[in-house]
């Protein structure tokens, strides 16, 4: 099985019943379900796998006990293989109504159209952008306390970060990690106050504030960290084994309302129960919308993009029923 789905030759101009903009976790499982479906399906997405790219060992998918996230790719790609749904490695810079359908665009390979459009392009996550950071992502350095919590069972970590996703990240960890660093660059912090007090009742977990990162060190993994103090501009380095970076994420606001998508305050697009969106025959699925805000998981963004086909299915079949 390749990491890299098997890329299509579409014509531009080539018309889908549904044409699913992403490729990650979501948009793997809308175009399953499409393809089980029997619809004419089209991916388009830049980076296979998305932000599973940046995890090391997945356990907390059902079924697939300890698997590298990259292996975990690799059976999405096979899985849509078998549905035979075309996927064209590219990025969308917008789309449009015409008529009944929406026509997209992208960078590279033209325009393509289709009745309906699953919207699944994702978050990125805010980073801290030091060095180390990117050569042991994976490797020690973790987006997502909820994801790796269990994987650092009696080591030492670092949670960085001041809101309520690094709170609740420290408050994780500190079951089962023997030692949580927590680090804030404020001396107050953003998160509800009663994530504040459960954490500060923790043993185990050590309050770094008005701290930053400044490097991470290793060698095959995550050894320690550098870390100064903003006040005293004194240096030092923790030994650590792992590092949590709870900065939050940025919404793709921008990409929504230049393509007339509502969304929320927090700039996610907004869903309703069935991943509608406020354009007609067009879902939004995964990371990308406002739905389980909070809670970002593999399983539960390939479930919404189960749901967007199966919405995108429907609306069509009634679409049929009406002419």
């Amino acid at each position: 099985m390749s990491l890299l789905p098997k890329t299509a030759d579409i014509k531009p101009g080539e018309k889908f019943d549904v044409i699913i903009i992403g490729i990650g976790p979501a948009a793997y499982g809308a175009a399953l379900y499409a393809g089980r479906y029997m619809l004419k399906t089209l991916v388009i997405g830049e980076t296979p796998g998305g932000q599973l790219t940046e995890a090391g060992e997945v356990d907390d998918y059902l079924g697939l006990i300890g698997i590298q996230a990259q292996d975990m790719i690799k059976i999405f790609n096979a899985h849509i293989e078998k549905y035979n749904i075309p996927v064209i490695l590219d990025t969308v810079e917008s789309f449009r109504r015409e008529g009944d359908e929406y026509v997209v665009k992208t960078k590279r390979k033209g325009e393509f159209r289709a009745t309906t459009l699953i919207v699944a392009v994702g978050v990125k996550r805010r980073k801290l952008n030091v060095p180390g950071e990117a050569e042991f992502t994976g490797r020690g350095v973790s987006y997502c306390s909820i994801c790796d919590a269990p994987l650092f069972r009696k080591k030492v970590v670092a949670v960085v970060g001041g809101g309520d996703s690094a709170l609740e990240g420290a408050e994780l960890l500190s079951r089962y990690a023997t030692k949580v660093y927590l680090i804030h660059r404020r001396d107050q912090f953003r998160a509800q106050p009663y994530y504040v007090e459960l954490v500060k009742q923790k043993q185990n977990v050590e309050f770094i504030l008005n701290s930053v990162v400044k490097e991470i060190k290793g060698e095959k993994i995550v050894k320690s960290i550098v870390v100064e103090n903003l006040v005293t501009k004194e240096v030092k380095e923790i030994p650590v084994n792992g590092v949590f970076v709870e900065i939050g994420f940025e919404p793709p606001s921008d990409f929504a309302r230049a393509n007339n998508l509502e969304v929320d305050s927090h700039g996610y697009i907004k869903v309703d129960e069935w991943m509608r969106t406020n354009l007609p025959g067009v879902f939004a699925a995964g990371d990308c919308t406002g739905m389980w805000l909070g809670f970002r998981q593999i399983i539960t963004a390939t479930a919404q993009g189960a749901v967007a086909a199966h919405s995108v299915f429907t609306y069509l079949n009634e679409k049929k029923g009406k002419k």
